[in-house]
């Protein structure tokens, strides 16, 4: 037993019980440290009016995740094309993630990968789902 507490006073210092491990400091950082432009926005607009809050969180440089569902279809189509000029002017991306659901990414961040669509399926697959 002396020779394990000699051990962790070595490892650890005099007292093993008060050492703050690597881990324990990642996690203790604060949402305050955060530096800008480094954050995930989801935003649920519910009127063409809310579009210009989502051009104001990319002018940030934070992405932004847009659901579509709550809004009409043609409020839905102006705000697709008023972020698709957002994102054209601050050089940024613009991915759909799903049904009515848009990733909008400032140019300081990198989208990887595709997501396939439902319509995407082979036709060899078809005769045997059902359609909803």
């Amino acid at each position: 037993m002396a020779k394990k507490k000699k051990f962790s006073e070595f490892i650890f210092g005099s007292d093993p019980d008060t050492v703050e491990t690597v881990e324990d400091e990642f996690y203790a950082e604060s949402k305050e440290e955060v530096p800008k432009g480094n954050e995930m926005i989801l935003i649920e607009p519910r009127a063409y009016s809310e579009s210009q809050q989502i051009a104001e969180h990319l002018k940030k440089r934070n992405s932004v995740v847009v659901n579509l569902k709550r809004v009409t279809s043609d409020q839905a189509k102006r705000i697709i094309d008023f972020l698709s000029g957002c994102i054209y002017a601050i050089g940024g991306s613009m991915e759909k993630v799903g049904i009515g659901i848009y990733l909008c990414a400032p140019n300081n961040v990198n989208v990887q990968g595709k997501i396939s669509d439902d319509n995407d399926k082979s036709k060899e697959n078809v005769e045997d789902e059902v359609e909803w």
